[in-house]
């Protein structure tokens, strides 16, 4: 399962840590992705999205039914 957020398409960065003595070994940052059960061109699935993604409400949350239609009212 490739680490990437399936909205914008953000995945790993590849960098170096570089010491005082200017030595330098490989780092990696993953995107913080999380896995949200979404409404997807009408069909309700699984997707891993990155939380900028879901800060800026790019994806829309499926709700469970009459139960959290009712509580939003």
């Amino acid at each position: 399962m490739a680490r990437r957020c399936e909205i914008c398409g953000k995945g790993p960065l590849v960098g170096n840590t570089v010491s005082h003595a200017n030595n330098k070994s490989k780092t990696r940052s993953l995107p913080n992705l999380r896995s949200v059960r979404a409404d997807v061109d009408g069909t309700v699935m699984h997707v891993r999205v990155c939380t900028r993604c879901l800060k800026a409400g790019r994806v829309s949350k499926a709700g469970r039914g009459r139960a959290q239609a009712s509580a939003r009212a």
